[in-house]
């Protein structure tokens, strides 16, 4: 399989099944939890935008955003099945939202710390903000049920 296999839709039509399957496959629990499943296919219907990668009938991939489609893009969710990881899935996902929303003037995105996915979003501009010197930022967050320390 290459990329050029990848067909890409947009929309949120898509199989529930199939969204737990990719969800699961990457350890996003907190979508997939038996309580909350029911949930993951409305958080879909709510976005503004979301594109999936497709494989013949398998879905390999998914991104989702939420804006105002003026001011801010916020990148939810970018994921790819393992296997299918490290094949230019992710970095069609992602060109296809950053084209989608190229006119809005700030892109924010929230992921873990990780070095290979940090050289990743660096690889298409994002940056860091505590690397941030020109126009120095804060980011807050509260996350739901979760004591932050």
């Amino acid at each position: 399989m290459d990329a050029s296999q990848i067909e890409l839709r947009v929309g949120c039509d898509i199989p529930v099944g199939d969204l737990i399957g990719l969800y699961d496959s990457v350890g996003w629990k907190a979508y997939t939890v038996s309580e909350r499943r029911p949930d993951l296919p409305r958080a879909l219907r709510n976005s503004t935008y979301v594109v999936t990668a497709w494989y013949e009938d398998r879905l390999v991939g998914l991104a989702r955003a939420l804006s105002d489609d003026v001011s801010v893009f916020y990148l939810q969710d970018l994921l790819v099945l393992p296997g299918y990881q490290g094949q230019g899935i992710g970095t069609q996902l992602m060109r296809h939202c950053l084209e989608r929303y190229e006119h809005v003037r700030l892109h924010i995105l929230l992921t873990e710390d990780d070095e290979r996915v940090r050289r990743f979003y660096e690889s298409f501009g994002f940056r860091n903000i505590n690397d941030l010197s020109e126009s120095p930022l804060s980011a807050f967050v509260r996350v739901h049920g979760v004591e932050l320390s």
